[in-house]
């Protein structure tokens, strides 16, 4: 019955009706358009704008599932950063070291690169990048992450990061909680020595938590990374 009146009805009649269907489903786009925007945004990390730890997963393994063997999963943690939120610039200095690391991180990344902090002074990156290029690529980064920032007019403070890499032709899989591990020890085997190092098969069974070296933070949480 319904669609037979708007079928006959006049012209003006049918023009308000559709108007009256269109108004409330133009509401309902913009709506969800704005709930997209938000939970886009509730994804990313507040100070330095990178993606939290679940945003970075899900674009980290897209990555991996495009690209395979040519994906680098790089961890980064920042050396002596306690010092530097500690001195005389207390957390704001530390803000501005966190904020300068992560603009680093996505200019080297480039803008198909998956960027992330997953909290505290720890970064992660998956990023395409072909074996030929890996050892000159991770070395440009850790020349990067070791400028000098500056804090607040002029003064600077000086930086460094420790980095470690994996990559899924080298472990055998493109299981990113296998990768990352296998990067996190990396880490910490050249951690304060100021070269990045490239995970082997051996970095890939140390003993972990939730995917996680034992020890490091995150690995009494449960959380969707693992």
């Amino acid at each position: 019955m319904a669609s037979t009146v708007r079928l006959h009805a006049p012209l003006g009649q049918r023009a308000l009706l559709i108007t009256s269907f269109a108004v409330p489903l133009a509401g309902w786009t913009l709506h969800a358009v704005s709930l997209r925007r938000k939970l886009t945004a509730a994804r990313r990390d507040p100070l330095t704008g990178l993606l939290g730890r679940d945003g970075y997963t899900t674009q980290a393994r897209q990555t991996l599932a495009r690209y395979g063997d040519n994906v680098l999963v790089v961890l980064v943690d920042l050396d002596h950063f306690k010092q530097i939120n500690d001195g005389p610039g207390g957390h704001a200095a530390g803000d501005r070291v966190l904020a300068a690391t992560a603009t680093r991180l996505t200019a080297w990344a480039g803008s198909r690169g998956a960027v992330g902090r997953l909290g505290g002074d720890e970064f992660a990156v998956a990023v395409r990048i072909g074996p030929a290029r890996r050892a000159l690529r991770l070395t440009q980064l850790t020349q990067l992450l070791a400028q000098p920032v500056e804090i607040e007019d002029g003064v600077l403070v000086d930086v460094a990061a420790s980095v470690g890499a994996a990559s899924p032709d080298v472990l055998g899989t493109t299981d990113l909680s296998v990768l990352q591990r296998a990067a996190d020890a990396a880490m910490y085997a050249g951690k304060h020595t100021g070269r990045p190092v490239l995970a082997d098969r051996s970095h890939a069974v140390v003993p972990s938590i939730n995917g996680r070296r034992a020890g490091r933070p995150g690995t009494t949480t449960l959380g969707r990374a693992a």
